[in-house]
């Protein structure tokens, strides 16, 4: 049992496994839309597009939230900016950006005495060093991204579900459309100083995918992902603790760990099913509920 609660009796422990939960409820609140609506790429792009802000705020020492919060706007709206070209498709506007802000951000870290030391942290965070000033500002994210969830659900769910029913119902897509990379925006921003640019991806995709194939609501999926991200962070911290590993990066590997582990055994279910029912049997499908 000492090698299991042993390491969260210290308190620098103690503190990243908190920061963790709480990156983990408000990554779910805005990773399972990203999974949903099949904006992984752009999701990916945006955690490292913010690589540019973090890494001038540094420089010139200003705060770094405010620095990423900026860069990840900047990368949201040249995103929507150079996309409307018609012989662009979305994806090739996505990426040129990408490769651009990512490019834009080691160079401006390369300026710096400490170049590598710098370009570590920013990519791959460190959750060991969350300060209780960090835990109240991951709190007050939490709070204020339940509150986009809650009041964006609808128009979200009608997004989700057909845009142009959407616009019919008089939901304001584009509105929605807004208020969802708001969310996605806040939590990059909320989380890379816990586990980097480079991991927040993990937590942000990877706890959502695993609960899909197992819940038929959306409520449910945020709820299964946030228990899927506290526990990646849990047994990720425990294992770096007595291994010896990067803690940022064991917890992002455990979540990709149970997605794999998620994605066998719903393969393994389906085909047990197959075989075991008719040709017209009802399949599990997705409720995203009437956005009426």
């Amino acid at each position: 049992m000492e090698w299991l609660v042993g390491p969260f009796e210290v308190a620098f422990v103690q503190r990243a496994l908190w920061g963790g939960v709480l990156v983990s409820l408000i990554c779910a609140l805005a990773g399972t839309w990203v999974v949903l609506r099949g904006m992984a790429f752009f999701g990916d792009a945006m955690s490292h597009g913010m690589l540019p802000g973090i890494a001038l705020a540094s420089l010139l020492g200003g705060n770094l939230l405010v620095g990423a919060a900026v860069s990840a706007a900047v990368m949201a709206v040249g995103v929507s900016l150079v996309g409307r070209s018609p012989r662009l498709s979305q994806d090739t506007s996505i990426g040129l950006l990408f490769v651009g802000m990512l490019a834009l951000g080691v160079i401006i870290v390369s300026g710096s005495e400490s170049f590598a030391v710098d370009l570590t942290g920013f990519l791959f965070g460190d959750v060991l060093a969350v300060r209780p000033t960090d835990l109240a500002y991951l709190t007050g994210a939490s709070g204020l991204a339940l509150a986009i969830s809650a009041l964006g659900h609808r128009p979200f769910v009608a997004l989700a579900f057909d845009e142009r029913k959407a616009h019919t119902l008089g939901l304001r897509p584009r509105a929605a459309q807004t208020a969802l990379l708001a969310l996605l925006t806040l939590a990059i921003v909320a989380s890379f100083h816990i586990v980097g640019t480079l991991l927040v991806f993990g937590l942000l995709i990877a706890p959502p995918a695993t609960v899909l194939p197992w819940a038929r609501r959306i409520p449910a999926v945020m709820a299964g992902a946030a228990c899927l991200g506290a526990s990646a962070t849990f047994v990720g911290l425990l294992l770096s603790w007595h291994l010896g590993t990067a803690a940022g990066a064991t917890i992002a590997a455990t979540a990709v760990l149970q997605f794999l582990l998620s994605t066998l055994i719903a393969g393994l279910h389906h085909r047990w099913t197959r075989s075991t029912t008719t040709p017209t049997a009802d399949r599990p499908h997705m409720e995203y509920g009437h956005p009426s």
